[in-house]
């Protein structure tokens, strides 16, 4: 059972930028995929952004330009780069990771708790 900790969050400015940082319990090089869901007050949770293994990416067209996904298999960590930040990027955001045999299509295997991002206007 792979635990994953989120991090990083907090509230800035419409504008600018924040990393979130997602530190898994044991080796991620097995996991197929990670991502980041987010998740705002009276909406669905939505898939923004995801990795795997070989380095294939996905974002979110919301997102797309201004976010970037990365992961550190040496420190067991997957990170989300996000710039321009607007007031609609406001919401909880969870770390996510897929088994090998899934895909992000799928519902993820292990989540994390969340990490609250807020911008203001």
């Amino acid at each position: 059972q792979v635990q994953l900790v989120e991090s990083g969050g907090g509230l800035v400015q419409a504008g600018g930028s924040l990393r979130l940082s997602c530190a898994a319990s044991e080796s991620i090089f097995s996991i197929r995929a990670m991502g980041w869901y987010r998740q705002a007050p009276g909406k669905e949770r939505e898939l923004v952004a995801a990795i795997y293994r070989g380095g294939n990416t996905y974002y979110a067209d919301s997102v797309k330009d201004r976010f970037t996904t990365s992961r550190d298999n040496a420190k067991n960590t997957l990170y989300l780069q996000m710039n321009s930040l607007k007031p609609e990027d406001t919401a909880m955001y969870y770390c996510a990771a897929w088994a090998v045999g899934t895909t992000i299509q799928t519902i993820p295997s292990f989540w994390g708790q969340g990490t609250q991002v807020t911008v203001s206007s």
